[in-house]
């Protein structure tokens, strides 16, 4: 006989030690997929390495969204996370960049891998000592990592050559330099967990997130580039789209049948 056995308001929820370990379980993923990338990229299989990030990156949107839930959010999991992220999403795309062209440019690219390691490191120490009341929700302040580690990833992925020119040690530098300044920057990337089209309760929303899984089935390689550098692309069409706005909204209304001139000298 089965017992009913169901969650009620103001009931303990007592979770196995096992629901504990969950969401690091995910974390500890994570860190594997950015230590794999690395041993990958050093052996010039960048057709393989790179994915790898791609997979980090989906296992650390899980990680958190599994603690939220089973309600095991703590700060040794806040800090973990971060620890991993600065593998996956800081060291593991700088050293799949320089072994796919930065070593062309010798010193220069190596510092370039580094100061995109540290960007990465900064970028997660200062969200975590952020108050989660002080943060507007619907916005990252910087370019998030995995977003910075989509850039680098989802190139080396579109074209898994090694650099044989000094153009291509030119595009790996810039891959690098870009994201590394729009992390530790504050401009505004919108955040896709408060996004709400009004589609929830509607099946149009599933079909657009079926639609877009295919198309990355689909066409893998051009889909993920145009997804890593749209959103690196989006803060900035905001900010013109937002100063256009700002200046419309300033301008005076124009009165009907009379100037502006006409109306200051009439009062």
């Amino acid at each position: 006989m089965l017992n009913d056995f169901r969650f009620r308001p103001g009931m303990p929820r007592h979770f196995r030690r096992g629901v504990y370990l969950l969401p690091s379980m995910f974390t500890v993923a994570n860190m594997f997929c950015g230590y794999a990338s690395v041993v990958y990229a050093m052996r010039g299989e960048f057709q393989t390495a790179a994915p790898f990030i791609g997979i980090a990156v989906i296992l650390d949107m899980l990680d958190g969204r599994i603690a939220r839930l089973t309600g095991t959010t703590s700060a040794f999991g806040l800090e973990f996370d971060s620890l991993a992220d600065v593998i996956s999403f800081g060291l593991a795309p700088a050293i799949l960049t320089f072994s796919w062209g930065l070593f062309h440019l010798g010193r220069l690219g190596w510092a370039a891998g580094f100061l995109f390691v540290t960007a990465a490191a900064l970028r997660l120490a200062r969200f975590n000592i952020q108050s989660a009341a002080s943060l507007d929700k619907r916005y990252f302040v910087g370019l998030p990592t995995p977003a910075a580690a989509g850039v680098p990833a989802a190139t080396v992925y579109a074209w898994p050559y090694p650099a044989d020119d000094y153009p291509q040690a030119i595009i790996a530098l810039v891959i690098v330099l870009v994201p590394a300044l729009l992390m530790v920057s504050t401009i505004r990337f919108r955040s896709f967990k408060t996004l709400d089209l009004g589609w929830r309760r509607s099946y149009l929303y599933l079909f657009v997130i079926a639609a877009g899984l295919a198309a990355v089935a689909t066409e893998p390689r051009v889909m993920l580039l145009v997804l890593a550098y749209g959103y690196m692309a989006s803060a900035f069409v905001g900010l013109v789209y937002s100063r256009l706005r700002r200046r419309t909204s300033k301008r005076p209304p124009k009165t009907e049948g009379t100037t502006a001139a006409e109306a200051a000298g009439e009062k």
